[in-house]
């Protein structure tokens, strides 16, 4: 946030995020195997986005940019910056895919046809609307203004457009434009429900109202602030906004991949098919039931069932009941699921995680997409498949 003329300095009130798996989302899943949460000590905080002094009265301000963002190295009223915390487990059998950045924009890479156009995913990306619109067009998925270039090429988001950073609405909208766009190029841009839009969701519509957490009572107001909610997120959040991401799908198969946003085998609990479990989660959300909304948000916070001993069986059981040869999930950062965060160097200065590129693991049938964008890591566009 950015102080005005006049203003004297604004108290920050550092929350926490649920890269730690919290208490509500540790009671075990029923009707499947369930997978060991990690152990661990929380990790020293990493270096944070600073905010930068605004330019001088007189100076005429930057022009926002697309897809309703604020003005250029300004933070919003109500955006608060948050601290990480998750257990880390040190792993050396992992690989991890490297994609260099581009010098330059690529050519745009979907052109009008028939068949489909080439398959794109996005990681989470929690209000980071400037790092987007930068991702996108390394990839030669949009111009310089933000506009759809990419022809007839198929572009899905993974989910978390909200929380943490400073324009999580002006991402949503951005989004939803680029899907009116794509689809008048002959392409597509979707998006799926990722736990943090069930939080939003549940914010606004209960507010306050005590759930049955499964560890006693919480509340979606109390969990949303705890894990990066904006003020000034909820204060643009129209109905136009609720609307779309009460209709997102939970789960969707593409080539071969099964797209989804959380690495837990929970999804398993609201379908035996992907119709059945999108169908399962619409009509949650439909009958607005607090209680109902809140098993469905925890069970989707759940994570890392895909690491460690027994994750490659986990993610062969999602590909036996969906479908797909290999799963492609955001939700949990990469540099913790690579064991780079918390660690120090020679000389005992922490690590600072730098994210080349996806996360290929669980012997090769789980692909990572969250590049950990809200602890200076990267946000992650990628064309589908990966070279094996």
């Amino acid at each position: 946030m950015t102080q005005g003329a006049g203003q004297g300095p604004v108290v920050r009130t550092a929350t926490l995020r649920d890269f730690r798996v919290p208490p509500y989302a540790q009671v075990p899943v029923q009707g499947h195997s369930a997978y060991p949460q990690p152990q661990g000590a929380p990790v020293p905080e990493p270096p944070q986005r600073q905010p930068v002094a605004p330019p001088p009265a007189q100076q005429v301000p930057p022009a926002p940019h697309p897809g309703n963002a604020f003005p250029e190295e300004e933070f919003p009223d109500g955006y608060t910056p948050t601290e990480r915390d998750l257990p880390v487990i040190n792993r050396g059998d992992t690989l991890q895919v490297s994609v260099t950045p581009d010098a330059a924009p690529e050519p745009a890479p979907g052109v009008p046809g028939p068949g489909p156009g080439p398959l794109y995913v996005v990681g989470d990306v929690h209000g980071y609307l400037d790092e987007l619109l930068v991702a996108l067009r390394e990839k030669g998925l949009v111009d310089a203004d933000g506009h759809w270039t990419a022809g007839n090429t198929r572009l899905w988001f993974l989910g978390d457009f909200t929380d943490r950073g400073p324009d999580g609405i002006g991402v949503i909208d951005l989004v939803m434009r680029l899907s009116a766009e794509a689809a008048a190029a002959g392409g597509y841009c979707k998006a799926l429900m990722g736990n943090h839009e069930l939080l939003l969701l549940g914010a606004k519509r209960f507010g306050d109202t005590p759930v049955n957490s499964g560890a006693g009572t919480a509340t979606f107001q109390a969990a949303w602030l705890l894990n990066g909610g904006q003020k000034n997120d909820m204060d643009r959040l129209q109905e136009v906004h609720l609307q779309w991401m009460s209709r997102l799908d939970a789960i969707v198969e593409q080539d071969g991949h099964l797209l989804l946003h959380s690495d837990t085998t929970a999804y398993l609990d609201y379908g035996a098919t992907i119709e059945d479990v999108n169908d399962t989660v619409h009509s949650i959300l439909t009958r607005h039931d607090a209680d109902e909304c809140w098993d469905l948000f925890r069970k989707l916070t759940k994570r890392f069932a895909f690491r460690d001993d027994g994750g490659a069986d986990a993610v062969r059981e999602l590909l036996a009941a969906y479908g797909g040869r290999r799963v492609v999930h955001g939700h949990s950062p990469i540099p913790y699921l690579l064991g780079e965060v918390g660690t120090e160097d020679a000389d005992g200065e922490p690590v600072v995680p730098v994210v080349a590129g996806p996360h290929v693991y669980a012997d090769g049938l789980a692909i990572a997409m969250d590049g950990g964008v809200t602890m200076a890591g990267r946000l992650l566009v990628q064309q589908l498949p990966l070279a094996d």
